[in-house]
């Protein structure tokens, strides 16, 4: 189960890149927290204990070995039943040579799986710290054969795709703000691919003690009870903003642009602006020498990355 310390963790590394992607949705940080820590906490709490890089860790995120599982999301069979099912499709020993090796790697440090991972038959069906269905294979391979839900942007941008196909489910589309019960009706939708309002939150996956939805909202609850800063830490970044991003004599938009850092740049954060920790002050050379200040929800830790992005711009 998923602790106070462990959202705490969660936050500290990815809640810069959540809260930057969520401007023009009803969502907080808090909502999307809940539906990491329900698809795949039971892994990265263990993992984050383990010393490895965060990019480790992302690649480790993977799950479900079980094969015919009626009905998906959006109620048809999920694709594939079996190895046989994946094989058979195009570029599918590819990808069963991936889910198959995502499956062995996992394993190898989260018990439950071991039994799993003995059949040479058994591969893995969900990708990404959110949890992508390998089902999607058949639409968009490229994001399971590139490797994509590696890369918590792309991760975090699949789950923020299902969740506002959620939003329309319910017919929330034009919500600004939802309450923590009314997203774990959403969270349902994104589980489930519907959402019956005679069974309340007891819906999802039941997992011998709750439903997804009531999960989902005490996870939600337990996340708000963790107060986290999202400033950045001192250390490495890269810049995953793919139009590049301003580097600024200031910390905020009223200071001149004096160069646009091109996506990929590598750079040392210095310090965090004590009024307004959005902003990081940063060396671009390793001299030791402060070179300006940048957006700081446009950076990623420099082990993490291996990719560009392509969510909210940054700040005029």
């Amino acid at each position: 189960m998923v602790t106070a310390d462990d959202i705490s963790w969660f936050k500290r590394q990815f809640g810069t890149q959540i809260q930057a992607a969520l401007p023009g949705t009803p969502f907080d940080v808090d909502m999307i927290v809940a539906i990491a820590c329900q698809e795949t906490g039971y892994i990265w709490s263990v993992l984050r204990k383990k010393d490895l890089p965060i990019a480790r860790v992302l690649a480790l995120c993977v799950g479900d070995t079980i094969d015919f599982r009626g009905p998906g999301k959006g109620g048809r069979v999920a694709f594939p039943r079996n190895k046989e099912q994946l094989v058979a499709a195009p570029n599918g020993q590819a990808m069963f040579d991936i889910a198959r090796k995502a499956l062995v790697d996992m394993a190898a440090f989260i018990p439950g799986y071991k039994d799993a991972a003995a059949n040479p038959k058994k591969f893995c069906h969900g990708f990404g710290v959110f949890q992508r269905d390998l089902q999607f294979f058949e639409v968009d391979p490229d994001y399971f054969l590139q490797r994509r839900y590696e890369t918590f942007s792309d991760t975090l941008a699949q789950c923020l795709g299902e969740l506002r196909r959620g939003l329309k489910t319910l017919h929330f589309e034009s919500r600004t703000s939802l309450t923590d019960e009314d997203f774990a009706k959403v969270a349902i939708a994104y589980n489930t691919g519907g959402y019956k309002p005679a069974k309340g939150l007891k819906q999802g996956f039941f997992d011998g003690e709750k439903f997804y939805g009531e999960r989902i909202f005490d996870y939600v609850t337990l996340s708000r009870s963790v107060e986290t800063s999202h400033a950045l830490a001192t250390g490495r970044y890269v810049v995953i903003a793919r139009g590049g991003l301003k580097l600024r004599g200031g910390p905020g938009t009223s200071f001149d642009s004096e160069k646009t850092l091109p996506a990929g740049t590598e750079l040392t954060v210095v310090e965090t602006d004590s009024h307004d920790p959005t902003w990081v002050r940063v060396d671009l050379e390793g001299d030791g020498l402060l070179d300006g200040y940048v957006f700081a929800s446009f950076l990623a830790p420099a082990e993490q990355h291996a990719g560009g992005r392509e969510d909210a711009p940054e700040p005029a």
